[in-house]
């Protein structure tokens, strides 16, 4: 079973991911955001912390290569839900 899922993708460098639209920061974001997943290095993250923290996302998750333990304990604890996973498995296996 496949389900349909309404995506933002974010990109400073490119226009348009497949066939989708970009915005190029998260605060061009206007629409209330379920589900941020990040594929960007751990290393990046504290330059858009802010930007994470006012969206206000119901869960971050952190693919494989994006983690950082600061950055996830500073969005719990802002009760924003973290996981470490990969989205493509969580979809694939009905647990996103």
């Amino acid at each position: 079973m496949q389900e349909a899922y309404e995506v933002a993708p974010v990109s400073r460098s490119e226009t348009e991911i497949l066939g989708l639209p970009t915005v190029q920061r998260l605060s061009d974001i206007e629409d209330k955001v379920d589900t941020l997943t990040l594929y960007v290095g751990g290393n990046r993250l504290p330059g858009v912390l802010d930007e994470i923290l006012a969206l206000e996302p119901g869960r971050v998750i952190f693919n494989p290569g994006t983690e950082n333990e600061e950055i996830e304990s500073q969005l719990e604890q802002a009760g924003i839900a973290t996981q470490r996973a990969c989205t493509l498995v969580l979809l694939r296996t009905g647990q996103f």
